[in-house]
């Protein structure tokens, strides 16, 4: 087993026995805490692929034209979006972004107020396509489903890792993916983990002690 494994398996079995049976899928959220870290210094901004897809994402894609295989934004559609509240409701309504990559001019110029701020921008890193065909729409949105994007704003990064219907192993795969790629840009390592929680969407966080 991983470091912290039987910590997670022990916190998951408490917030199990004490929860409420609920309408809906509970979320599970993973947070890390961080002390003696300087995100100006060191921004946590990256894509993690998970062994198990955590949730189904709402994609749009920036295109020429239509698409049968996501929701399209066509370019012709761009100027309407001018209107400062149909481009935040934009926002919200989507969790991820795609684009052909000869439009990511007047993407950027068009949404790039509002969902560069947000984290929402398409980038090279994922997001952008060559081709806007089947082929590579399909591939794209089975990468961006199986992973998660961590952009951290403040020293507690807080990330959905499953849903409370899934295996506790499942869950503790999609944590240790995480936490070793999280661990790997931080300046001092563990070191810089003050401690970190597990919990479900209604329920108070259980903590894993670091040492």
């Amino acid at each position: 087993m991983a470091e912290f494994d039987v910590q997670f398996k022990q916190a998951l079995e408490t917030i199990r026995s004490g929860t409420k049976e609920r309408k809906f899928d509970q979320t599970v959220d993973f947070i890390i805490n961080l002390q003696k870290f300087e995100l100006k210094k060191t921004p946590i901004n990256l894509f993690v692929s998970l062994p198990h897809k955590a949730k189904e994402k709402r994609i749009a894609g920036f295109f020429e034209i239509k698409s049968d295989f996501v929701d399209t934004i066509t370019e012709s559609e761009f100027k309407k979006y001018n209107d400062k509240k149909k481009l935040k409701s934009l926002v919200k309504k989507y969790d991820f972004f795609i684009a052909q990559a000869k439009l990511m001019p007047k993407v950027a110029t068009t949404f790039g107020r509002i969902l560069g701020p947000a984290g929402k921008m398409p980038s090279p890193q994922l997001g952008i396509l060559m081709n806007a065909d089947e082929k590579s729409i399909n591939e794209l949105k089975g990468k961006v489903n199986s992973g998660i994007k961590i952009r951290a704003k403040e020293a507690s990064i807080k990330v959905p890792v499953g849903k409370q219907s899934m295996q506790d192993e499942e869950i503790i795969e999609n944590i240790n993916a995480i936490y070793s790629e999280i661990i790997k840009i931080l300046p001092r390592e563990k070191e810089n983990i003050k401690n970190m929680e597990i919990k479900f969407t209604m329920t108070k966080p259980q903590k894993i002690k670091v040492r």
